[in-house]
């Protein structure tokens, strides 16, 4: 935040003659020409990103969803309470399939009050399914911006010293009305080590941006659609681990889906731990994973055992966390003039010609890459696609 502090406003600086970078195609349209500079923007993001740093893995994220009468208004269509609701399933698949044994909540806030939606819990399709229902749910009255910190404190503060916590507020409204003193929150926040990060809707507030400071998350103000979906995207990433974290080992039971009774081959139907209170038959079931220290029945993974305090993952949630530790490093950018080659200079992972005037070449195994290809391997795949075949063509070799 203090690089962006000394930048100063768009306006206090020169201005940039963007719309010379826009040209059109063969047809008059623009759309390849803006593809191609939201790109390369992105290539720059991935290029300013830190490495060497200390990640928290094991995330507690509570989504704070405004529900007041600003997210009614109609600067995004159809609505702004319709539009982020969209984007948050996108969010919630994308945040489980890059934090594998992260946990992720959601909270609503409408008519100065707090509302919890679901409780923490690793299962994607549970929190979908409530964001789903609540695009019913009327707007109404105004956000509480203190009760929301407190609602979601409340269970942060028991999570593990070694697990990141954290708020990720989705504000529309310009106010928030508050019973008490809400800079006594923010305290209690950074006493907690829980990272308050913002993305508004509308405009800066000054309250939003002292928050996201004092606890060390992000603050950003939408300028359209396409960019909220990209701030939104930006806390997928697992953020730096503050110093307060501590180092621990973690002890963790890796239970096998299987069905109850299956010694005597009888099946028998029990209720899971997880929707033991929930009041309704779901979860009630005659399969299910069964804790190793305890035995007790969950049916979704990663969770951790209410009997025993055990911490239930599958070993694909830890394989998929790792390329969060050792990212496949940034590709080197050449002329494609430069490259000497008999024929057409080709994307080794699509295949097709490259007519960009830029390749991208891994330094390891030189391989050559177009633009997208490049992006989708560092965003999506994680692994270089040429240094995966080579390791592959090596093994092939060496069994025979």
């Amino acid at each position: 935040m203090a690089d962006d502090d000394d930048k100063g406003y768009r306006w206090e600086t020169e201005y940039e003659k963007t719309w010379e970078e826009l040209q059109e195609d063969e047809s008059g349209s623009l759309q390849a020409s803006v593809n191609d500079i939201l790109h390369r923007a992105k290539r720059r993001q991935l290029l300013e990103k830190v490495t060497n740093v200390r990640l928290g893995m094991m995330r507690h994220l509570f989504v704070v969803i405004d529900f007041s009468l600003a997210m009614a208004d109609q600067d995004l269509k159809p609505t702004r309470h319709l539009a982020t609701l969209k984007l948050l399933e996108y969010f919630v698949e994308e945040y489980f399939d890059q934090n594998p044994i992260s946990q992720l909540g959601i909270i609503i806030s409408l008519n100065k009050r707090a509302e919890k939606i679901t409780e923490l819990g690793g299962n994607p399709r549970r929190h979908i399914k409530a964001l789903q229902d609540l695009t019913s749910r009327a707007c109404q009255g105004e956000i509480s911006l203190q009760n929301s910190l407190e609602l979601a404190l409340s269970t942060l503060r028991h999570m593990p010293s070694h697990a990141s916590r954290e708020v990720l507020f989705l504000m529309g409204s310009l106010t928030t009305c508050d019973p008490g003193d809400v800079r006594e929150t923010v305290k209690s926040m950074v006493e907690a080590n829980v990272r308050c990060s913002v993305i508004g809707l509308s405009a800066e507030v000054r309250l939003c941006k002292t928050l996201a400071q004092h606890t060390g998350g992000s603050y950003g103000v939408i300028i359209d659609e396409s960019h909220f979906k990209d701030l939104l995207g930006q806390q997928v990433t697992p953020p730096p681990a503050s110093s307060q974290t501590e180092s621990s080992l973690i002890k963790m039971g890796f239970p096998h889906h299987a069905l109850v009774g299956d010694k005597d081959k009888e099946e028998k139907p029990s209720m899971c731990m997880c929707h033991l209170d929930s009041g309704t038959a779901q979860g009630f079931s005659t399969s299910g994973y069964f804790c190793p220290q305890c035995k007790s029945k969950y049916c979704e993974l990663p969770i951790e055992c209410r009997a025993c305090g055990l911490t239930l993952v599958s070993a694909p949630h830890l394989a998929r966390s790792y390329h969060h530790l050792f990212p496949p490093d940034s590709f080197r950018e050449l002329l494609t003039s430069d490259i000497i080659a008999d024929g057409p200079v080709c994307c080794y992972a699509c295949q097709v010609e490259i007519l960009d005037p830029h390749v991208y070449t891994c330094d390891k195994c030189e391989r050559h890459f177009c633009l997208d290809c490049d992006l989708f391997t560092h965003e999506v795949l994680h692994s270089c696609p040429g240094c995966a075949s080579s390791r592959s063509l090596q093994t092939v070799q060496a069994g025979l």
